[in-house]
């Protein structure tokens, strides 16, 4: 492993001296500078492992250009040291808090320089596996995290597949209110990777549908009130499926499966929560939900349009929605795919 040596020194014969010890110690090559503004100029394009810097030059003195190269992201750790005659107390105190971690005097002596020199390119060796491994490690987890990442998705995408397994209408509606979902959560001005998390689980929040009898589920008409009873048992059994998982999708989806139907005004079951208590995930995904109703033919209705839709959900904001989340759809108007336009049913869809 070579060791470049950065030397800064503004006398060429002490530069000169100084490049040919380096080049004695083993394993090191020398990088030399005469001006230290120069230097400080040119500095994101100079690699060094360790620097060598005189106190006294023109332009810029050897505090001001430590604290330069302590300041520059990719160097700030490498070993600094100072090179003077100088011997006042305060001037060394200031090169240690500027960031040097050794001193060199004037007039070098040889050996001195060599051992010196040699104990702190052990001290560089040392850093850079350091950083090596703690960069192979940080690439490991990294590699390990987007895997385990891809394993949650595709479990969350398979469970989503089985929950519409049986009524393809579910199947679909489910693509749809995700993508409503992810454009809600954005207009809210959500981070990026908790819109994506919001998207990736929202397809899960029927998947209680799983446990509701086919006589109930398939039926293409109006539910009686028996029926809807037993219907509305899919938010709970979605969310016991989905429930006490570590995965922090699950969880959400668990979340989402459990609060897509709560209103905000509290009319909304499984529990009745009203307000702030709904979970922000939760009031997303009842106003995704209850537009991608509105906007598809259903057996017992035909497709509204969007202005109609959005125009229901206005009516209900601060109502049964949450009307900033509504808010938030409707400036994703333009982003939103116009469905089938067949003549309005006017009759809210479940």
């Amino acid at each position: 492993m070579k060791t470049s040596v950065l030397i800064v020194e503004d006398n060429r014969t002490n530069l000169m001296m100084m490049e040919r010890l380096v080049l004695q110690v083993p394993d090191c090559v020398a990088l030399t500078f005469m001006d230290p503004v120069e230097l400080h100029v040119g500095l994101a394009g100079v690699s060094y492992d360790i620097a060598l810097v005189d106190y006294q030059m023109p332009g810029m003195n050897g505090i001001d250009l430590l604290k330069a190269l302590r300041a520059a992201p990719s160097y700030r750790d490498q070993p600094l040291v100072m090179i003077t005659a100088d011997q006042e107390k305060a001037i060394r105190i200031e090169a240690l808090q500027a960031g040097a971690v050794e001193f060199l005097h004037k007039p070098i002596d040889s050996v001195e320089f060599k051992a010196r020199l040699a104990n702190i390119v052990r001290l560089s060796i040392v850093q850079r596996q350091l950083a090596d491994r703690a960069a192979w490690l940080r690439s490991e987890i990294e590699k390990a995290t987007a895997e385990l990442r891809e394993r949650e998705e595709e479990i969350v995408h398979r469970l989503a597949l089985a929950a519409g397994y049986k009524d393809r209408e579910t199947s679909e509606h489910t693509v749809r209110m995700a993508r409503y979902c992810r454009l809600t959560a954005e207009g809210l001005g959500l981070d990026e990777e908790l819109c994506r998390d919001i998207e990736l689980a929202a397809p899960m929040h029927d998947i209680g549908k799983v446990g509701i009898r086919d006589a109930v589920l398939l039926k293409p008409g109006a539910l009686d009130a028996e029926e809807r009873a037993h219907m509305n048992e899919h938010t709970a059994i979605g969310a016991a499926i989905l429930s006490d998982s570590k995965c922090r999708l699950m969880k959400l989806a668990a979340e989402i499966a459990e609060a897509h139907h709560e209103r905000w005004n509290g009319t909304g079951y499984p529990h009745g929560l009203a307000g702030d208590a709904i979970p922000l995930s939760g009031r997303i995904a009842a106003v995704a939900d209850v537009f991608d109703a509105l906007t598809t033919e259903r057996p017992y209705k035909s497709a509204w349009t969007i202005d109609q839709a959005f125009d229901y959900l206005d009516e209900k904001a601060g109502v049964e929605f949450d009307a900033a989340c509504v808010a938030a759809l409707k400036s994703a108007r333009d982003r939103i795919a116009a469905p089938p336009r067949d003549k309005a049913n006017l009759k809210p869809a479940a």
